[in-house]
């Protein structure tokens, strides 16, 4: 089997050519589409020990209308944190959750932290998405799932391709790069050019940033962390034959009926809106890609649905003995993150390495950079496919692996007995700034097969067809 390199280098036309080269999507169309209600406010500006952050209040821009929703005005505290010395024109921007009732945020430690460690503007947007929102015909105060599950029925009862949620999402994050870049050269904002970010949220603000990337080419790279659902229909489908149920986490695309959709052509094209993987070809950009091994809504092995198929630099990191927030784990998560912007900003090399998996219950790992260390984590569920934190708890374990010569890594796990074993190796090189990289290969279970059947669906009908159709 061939190894595969953990990157390769791409460039194609469209990482060179944001407006060409492309077929252009109802995202493209609504991130472009001219809002007069963008506008922000600066606040408040605050000094501190070698840095000074503004509050902003930022107006986004309008989604739907007053007869629709009570909140069709999108507002957002943006907060950025200029260090004393800034060395770079790239910036960091935190894509955060958050509720539109409550006051302006404090400074954030992390934040100062990380512009002063590493001399550039980082910034943070919250309520992403605006929320609580309540729609007319619902009456139900909606937050995170709720929105997205109802915005997804509206397009797929309707059609209409202005109702998919990351819309206004990726919008709120294009307009927040705007405005950073606007303060930041006025002399409030110390008269600086920033004009290349960096792009990083959890969950849902995850899953913004790549759609962020695919549609403005100022974004250099993503640090997406706990979404690993690119290629969607294939991953819900895994995700019920592995359990032979839909998990809790994930009841409101349950309950809603969304999961029935899967093999209709309206979900195709929400998917063509909503999937990053719809995207694959244009996101050419280094990724890191941060996720939980143990997550309540994903299976762990979920990135052989997409990884492969990505283009550019990609790196994976699968955390151990976490759920979906990370809990435990996330000053260490953080710290690879930190690792993986600092090489952006100084254009520093990233260690290159290659893994495959050889059929015998083995992860053989070849390296062209020393690595500091080197260990194979795993777990095993004799009762059943689920790696879930809740259902196993703090069940994954580390051994050291040693260099068998030439850089090469080789991880095993017992084979032949009852129930599934999940495993996978991690990496931890140095790096040219003040935390070390840690990267993973991909998680394989073993043995590699599902023990249920494809989730119920519904048939395609001429009701659920594209609109055209």
């Amino acid at each position: 089997m061939e190894l595969r390199w953990s990157y390769s280098l791409f460039l194609n036309s469209s990482a060179i050519s944001f407006a060409g080269g492309r077929e252009e999507t109802a995202l493209d169309r609504y991130v472009a589409a001219a809002d007069s209600n963008y506008e922000y406010r600066l606040l408040n500006t605050v000094g501190g020990e070698g840095y000074t952050a503004h509050v902003v209040e930022l107006t986004s821009q309008q989604w739907r209308t007053p007869q629709e929703v009570d909140r069709p005005i999108w507002k957002h505290w943006l907060t950025i944190v200029r260090p004393k010395h800034v060395v770079t024109g790239t910036s960091l921007l935190i894509v955060s959750g958050g509720s539109n009732d409550k006051p302006p945020p404090q400074i954030n430690p992390v934040l100062t932290q990380i512009a002063s460690a590493t001399a550039s503007v980082v910034s943070e947007i919250r309520m992403v998405p605006n929320q609580p929102l309540v729609f007319t015909d619902d009456g139900r105060k909606r937050t995170e799932d709720g929105i997205t599950v109802y915005s997804w029925q509206k397009f797929l009862t309707t059609g209409d391709e202005t109702w998919p949620i990351r819309l206004p999402m990726t919008k709120s994050v294009v307009r927040a790069m705007d405005t950073i870049t606007s303060i930041c050269a006025s002399p409030e904002g110390g008269g600086i050019a920033v004009d290349k970010f960096v792009v990083a949220g959890a969950s849902k603000r995850g899953w913004t940033a790549w759609t962020v990337a695919a549609v403005d080419r100022r974004v250099v790279a993503i640090i997406p962390a706990v979404i690993d659902l690119l290629n969607l229909k294939a991953s819900f489908e895994h995700h019920y034959r592995a359990y032979g149920f839909w998990a809790p986490a994930i009841a409101e695309f349950e309950r809603s009926g969304i999961t029935e959709w899967a093999n209709t052509p309206r979900f195709d094209e929400l998917m063509q809106i909503e999937d990053p993987y719809s995207y694959r070809d244009r996101l050419t950009i280094p990724k890191y890609i941060v996720n939980s091994v143990g997550d309540q809504y994903f299976q762990p092995d979920s990135s052989r649905f997409y990884f492969d198929a990505l283009k550019g630099e990609n790196y994976l990191r699968y955390v151990p003995n976490t759920n979906h927030s990370l809990k435990g784990w996330y000053a260490d998560a953080a710290e690879g993150a930190v690792a993986f912007y600092q090489s952006i900003l100084m254009n520093a090399p990233r260690p290159r390495f290659a893994w495959n998996f050889d059929g015998t219950d083995a992860i053989r790992v070849k390296t062209e950079a020393k690595p500091e260390t080197v260990k194979l984590w795993q777990a095993r569920n004799p009762d059943a496919r689920d790696f879930r934190l809740q259902t196993i708890g703090r069940a994954f374990a580390s051994s050291n692996l040693e260099d068998q010569g030439d850089g090469v890594f080789v991880g095993r796990v017992p084979g032949g007995s009852s129930g599934w074993t999940a495993y996978f190796i991690e990496l931890t090189f140095p790096s040219a700034g003040r935390y070390p990289f840690k990267f993973t290969t991909a998680i394989r279970v073993s043995p590699d097969q599902l023990p249920f059947g494809p989730p119920p669906q519904r048939e395609a009908s001429p009701g659920n067809r594209p609109a055209g159709n």
